[in-house]
């Protein structure tokens, strides 16, 4: 019959310094719970003939790794960072953009302290948050005015509901697309209070179908990005300058849904007519404009509103401008992001850019040199070979960006249980399938994460032989 007894008390074990360092770390109460749980599990195991809690000292050893065990698995942080293998340049579900370095080091200059974030220190008197980044903004498109709130299905929201509400919004039927998250344009216009006008057919739509619509209840025109929706074949999209022509005809503003957040239209950059540009919308006429700060602009998720001057002042004072409107971090990383931009370096100092725009031979370089070494490890083959990436974020659908993967095996595991076991790492290593095959696309992996990329893949190799 087991003895009990072996099991320190409650208070007995509070004492032990180990226990005491983790009380430090965790908290009395966290801590004291554990020992519970801890206590409860032994007393289990003994009743139950365990071997292995046979003696006081395996007893108190027993305890103590299972409350560490349980305080670091309660208080691990559920947003943890990844090494992104994947090639998807703004892979929604790894948290889009990472910020420039820069953008880095502003939020956690203005986290650490006070900000001026509605003081004016010039006048000593309250001054407005939604006036910072506004003239960044408005340098790097050309508009006359601009806002931030939290995020682009926000901006939408509130330029329907400040500009439309309770009378129509024409759209092409071609546009009413559901993006991710169950973002339906339908859905945001009747909550917006905003009524919906359909006009054209699924593939065709033309300018003249929305000079047909406009009549007196007529609010506005809205023009959307389709995201990942594509149609191919017999189709027709109302272009933009005839459009612009039309609301300028009935004295209608136009808003264009742009998502992605490509500011500025440049020959040389792989997405050069393949995505339309802030700037170039702002420049053609367009009378409000959103897209998203964390997307091609390689910023913080936001969502901005640039356009005529007039029509965001309404958008300012709408009384849904408070419940979307953005903190003092988001400011600064997106004024950072956009001196960036304003000082001609985002494409080598943002993240997102620098991976859209980087020569596949200098990818191909890394690989062949990690491959190497990890060839190199024994029970694993490491292969460069030719493939694509992507932008993702439901940005340029259908444009694939030449690159050079590392196609990677290891003796005894299926490419489904070697992208498992990947994924299992600390931190995780997100990678892909594809012909049966675990792919490695250094386009989305930072060169510093090279090194601990391969650590991570050597450590794999010393799990795999503990648990053989």
């Amino acid at each position: 019959m087991a003895d009990f007894r072996s099991i320190p008390s409650i208070e007995q074990l509070r004492q032990r310094p180990s226990i005491r360092a983790l009380a430090a770390r965790f908290g009395d109460d966290a801590t004291v719970g554990a020992l519970r749980a801890g206590a409860a599990a032994v007393r289990e195991a003994m009743a139950g003939g365990d071997a292995s809690v046979a003696t006081d000292a395996l007893v108190v050893a027993r305890i103590e790794a299972l409350v560490r065990a349980r305080l670091d698995r309660e208080f691990q942080p559920s947003l943890a960072p990844v090494i992104n293998a994947t090639g998807v340049v703004l892979h929604t579900n790894l948290g889009r953009a990472p910020l420039a370095d820069a953008a880095v080091e502003r939020v956690a200059l203005v986290a650490r302290g006070y900000a001026a974030l509605e003081y004016d220190p010039i006048r000593g008197a309250r001054g407005r948050r939604d006036v910072h980044a506004e003239a960044l903004l408005c340098r790097l498109t050309g508009a006359e005015a601009a806002v931030v709130v939290n995020n682009n299905a926000a901006a939408t929201m509130l330029i329907l509901g400040a500009l439309a509400a309770g009378r129509e919004v024409i759209t092409s039927r071609g546009e009413l697309v559901e993006i991710g998250g169950g973002f339906r344009v339908p859905d945001v216009m009747t909550q917006s209070g905003a009524v919906l006008r359909e006009v054209g057919t699924t593939n065709k739509t033309r300018a003249a179908d929305y000079a047909a619509a406009i009549n007196s209840r007529t609010a506005l025109i809205l023009r959307v990005h389709p995201s990942n929706f594509r149609i191919e074949g017999f189709t027709e999209r109302a272009d933009l300058a005839a459009l612009i022509a039309v609301a300028k005809r009935f004295d209608i503003p136009l808003a264009e849904d742009l998502g992605s957040g490509h500011l500025k239209d440049d020959a040389a950059h792989p997405l050069a007519g393949r995505e339309p540009s802030v700037a170039a919308s702002i420049e053609a006429g367009v009378d409000v404009c959103c897209f998203s700060g964390d997307k091609l602009l390689g910023g913080p998720q936001a969502g901005i509103i640039v356009g005529r001057a007039t029509l965001v002042e309404r958008l300012r004072r709408h009384p849904l401008m408070r419940a979307v409107r953005v903190d003092k971090m988001t400011y600064a990383a997106l004024e950072a992001t956009l001196i960036e931009y304003a000082a001609g370096r985002a494409r080598m100092t943002v993240p997102v850019q620098r991976m859209l725009t980087v020569p596949p031979d200098e990818i191909r370089a890394r690989a062949v040199a990690l491959a190497a070494k990890m060839s190199a490890l024994s029970g694993w083959r490491a292969e460069v070979v030719s493939g694509t990436s992507a932008v993702g974020g439901g940005s340029a659908p259908g444009v694939d960006l030449p690159t050079w993967l590392i196609a990677i095996e290891r003796d005894g595991l299926s490419s489904d249980r070697l992208e498992e076991k990947l994924r299992g790492l600390a931190p995780p290593v997100i990678a892909r399938i594809e012909r049966d095959r675990v792919l490695l696309d250094l386009r989305t992996v930072f060169s510093r994460e090279d090194q601990q990329l391969l650590g991570l893949v050597a450590g794999l190799c010393d799990t795999q032989r503990t648990e053989a």
